[in-house]
């Protein structure tokens, strides 16, 4: 049977967040810019469920704004060269998984910096889903780049939306979030979108959300392969509708120093600085399957992996990077899941820093 390992990029690979980094380097308060509109995008994609919007979109909100500020196709690409960040043992990891699995790349990321990382990793383009994006097609006009600009000093003055926990709806949030809401509803599908720029809305597709359960649905039918054969690791709320198509045809799910987002819908929990752990848990799939893997990985203790399938030089890898404890793998139940995300996101932001730990 052919297994295949689908992967998000930025999280169980690379410590990035590209877009927020491009847009922190290249827009004044450009972090507080994405971070808002990041805010945003979970709002509409979690709580308002606009039709036609998938989480992940923020890559796109954003792109008028990197247009206002001149920002070129091969600046994207130098930046994405030069800031890319690795977690340990990645490149090995992808090395390990192919030799057992077809594996994929599914990502919400921009194309020029995941082609950056397939060069780092020496991993197969052609083996990738991401945003497609060409920034310098766009030509706004002087006027509108001058009204970005002003727009873009407005949000990133905005207060931070904050979500309660288990709301649902808007009418739950404080007046001044659903104030900051109602704005940025005008600004994006009212002003930018009657812009020139605006166009960018309607031609770019984000790789997020249902995009990426389609791109998991199309790398398995091209390999003749079952959804049931896939292993998918993920961290965030983009990759919601993948764990779930995954986990509903019997894969295999993985949050990877996940968000809340996506600790609660994997079935795997794993909290580590290293990709190792991934690879393990990839070989245990591939040679033992989904159930033999979780009854494995319930017992999480150096004993039981010596007794496993897991290749000596793995296991011998993994025991080296870990000699006296383990990293935090744990299965995802109902009693834990509030406890084990907070865990999950706290650590998240110890690994990829706050700024970007937080995103989501």
């Amino acid at each position: 049977m052919k297994r295949v390992f689908i992967s998000d990029c930025e999280g169980p690979i690379s410590k990035n967040d590209n877009a927020f980094e491009i847009t922190a380097h290249s827009v004044p308060n450009g972090d507080k810019l994405f971070t808002l509109i990041s805010k945003y995008d979970d709002v509409l994609a979690d709580i308002l469920k606009k039709p036609g919007y998938s989480a992940g979109s923020t890559l796109k909100l954003i792109l008028p704004f990197l247009k206002a500020y001149d920002i070129t196709d091969r600046q994207m690409e130098e930046f994405s060269a030069q800031n890319l960040i690795l977690i340990p043992n990645s490149k090995a990891t992808l090395q390990y998984v192919r030799a057992v699995a077809s594996a994929f790349i599914v990502s919400t990321s921009y194309e020029h910096y995941i082609k950056a990382l397939c060069r780092a990793l020496d991993f197969p383009y052609k083996n990738t889903y991401c945003t497609k994006l060409s920034i310098d097609k766009y030509l706004g006009t002087q006027q509108e780049k001058m009204r970005l600009k002003e727009v873009a000093r407005e949000i990133a003055k905005m207060p931070l939306i904050n979500i309660p926990p288990g709301e649902e709806r808007t009418e739950g949030f404080s007046s001044t979030d659903q104030e900051t809401i109602r704005r940025l509803d005008t600004i994006f599908w009212d002003e930018i979108a009657s812009m020139s720029l605006g166009r960018v809305f309607s031609d770019v597709t984000t790789v997020g959300g249902s995009q990426k359960a389609e791109a998991i649905e199309d790398a398995v039918e091209d390999l003749g392969a079952q959804v049931s054969d896939a292993m998918y690791v993920g961290d965030s709320i983009t990759d919601v509708e993948a764990f779930k198509l995954v986990r509903e045809n019997g894969g295999l799910t993985v949050s990877f120093n996940g968000n809340q987002y996506a600790v609660e819908e994997a079935e795997v929990a794993v909290l580590s600085e290293d990709s190792t752990i991934t690879a393990v848990i990839a070989e245990l799939f591939c040679n033992v399957g989904k159930q033999q893997t979780l009854q494995i990985l319930e017992n999480w203790k150096r004993e039981a992996f010596r007794k496993s399938v897991v290749s000596q030089p793995l296991l011998d890898k993994l025991l080296t990077l870990y000699p006296a404890v383990l990293p935090k793998v744990q299965i995802v139940t109902a009693e834990n899941m509030e406890q084990l995300s907070k865990e999950s996101s706290e650590f998240r932001k110890k690994v990829r820093g706050e700024g970007i730990g937080r995103l989501g």
